[in-house]
């Protein structure tokens, strides 16, 4: 099997494809074009999307066109969509306009986009900040309560195949395991060489919970596609660094988000995936030890994500 046709087995026994279509910042007129691409030329299965990203419709038309095509069917796509703070009281309703936005019957999974409960009833619907411009959390709101909600649905309802988490250090699953009936199936989390968050992978593989990773190049750019030791193990496989950036994930047990609009790239995020040995994935780990952590996806919630791997993260060194 091809590694770009990877499979992991989630905790309540489905099958999530490895290799998703990640399709935060995607403009308007490019992701239905993308996602239509991804799905019916390039070999994709997975399609991450989210309502703060504001383009669920586009890519629910991608999806449209793709089955629609004959190429693929509904039943082999996995569909990933996400809760934002600002519904934390109204999960059930969030759920039902992400899947009229994707006009879907329902998701493959659901995910708490954010463990912050901000104000539902702001002055933005995505962002709401407070008089001095902090963000406006909701001090009644529980990302707990939230998990709740979500195994509500997951248990009562066909409208969500699994449930997960995202931006979760270890002390707040400790925390949502306490309360929780269902464990989550995964746990989306930046994750890259130069922060590969190694506690918490262990930690959740432990946990049966699978990470998926966004941001594995480094964020917009690709900045680690430039690092002397992903290069010269790309040399080694005859494959691209960005080939070896997606691949150490999947090597390593995790889904990988590659986010692009580019049908070239898309597909060479596809083909450019290989094998690494545990060597050369226990060298990449490393890679964060020499050429310093970087994460590039730390929003000033104004409350502390118990993160331990940037100081700045704690909101006593926001200014």
């Amino acid at each position: 099997m091809a590694v770009k046709d990877t499979v992991f087995t989630l905790n309540n026994g489905k099958k999530i494809p490895a290799l998703a279509l990640g399709t935060w910042q995607a403009g308007p007129g490019e992701v239905a074009k993308i996602v239509e691409y991804a799905l019916t030329t390039a070999g994709y299965r997975h399609i991450d999307c989210a309502f703060a990203y504001g383009n669920e419709e586009e890519v629910g038309r991608g999806i449209a066109a793709a089955i629609k095509s004959g190429k693929v069917t509904r039943e082999e796509i996995f569909v990933t969509t996400k809760v934002w703070s600002t519904w934390h009281d109204r999960i059930s309703e969030a759920l039902d306009v992400s899947l009229k936005n994707l006009g879907l019957e329902y998701v493959d999974m659901l995910l708490i986009h954010w463990p912050i409960a901000l104000n539902p009833h702001g002055n933005h619907p995505i962002a709401p900040t407070t008089p001095d411009g902090g963000r406006d959390v909701d001090p009644n709101g529980s990302y707990i309560k939230m998990w709740k909600d979500l195994e509500t649905i997951y248990k009562t309802t066909k409208k969500v195949q699994a449930i997960g988490v995202c931006n979760c250090s270890i002390p707040y699953l400790e925390e949502l395991l306490k309360e929780a009936e269902i464990v989550p199936a995964v746990n989306q989390v930046e994750l890259h060489p130069q922060l590969p968050q190694l506690e918490l992978v262990k930690y959740c593989k432990e946990k049966g919970i699978i990470c998926e990773a966004f941001s594995p190049l480094g964020s917009s750019g690709g900045p680690l596609l430039k690092l002397p030791t992903v290069q010269k193990i790309a040399e080694k496989y005859k494959t691209s660094p960005g080939g070896i950036l997606l691949s150490y994930h999947i090597s390593g047990g995790k889904v990988v988000l590659a986010k692009t609009v580019n049908p070239a790239r898309a597909t060479a995020n596809s083909n450019d995936l290989v094998e690494l040995s545990e060597e050369d994935l226990a060298t990449l780990d490393k890679v964060a030890e020499t050429e310093g952590i970087r994460r590039t996806s730390k929003p000033k919630w104004g409350v502390d994500l118990k993160f331990d791997d940037w100081t700045d993260w704690h909101p006593a060194h926001w200014k």
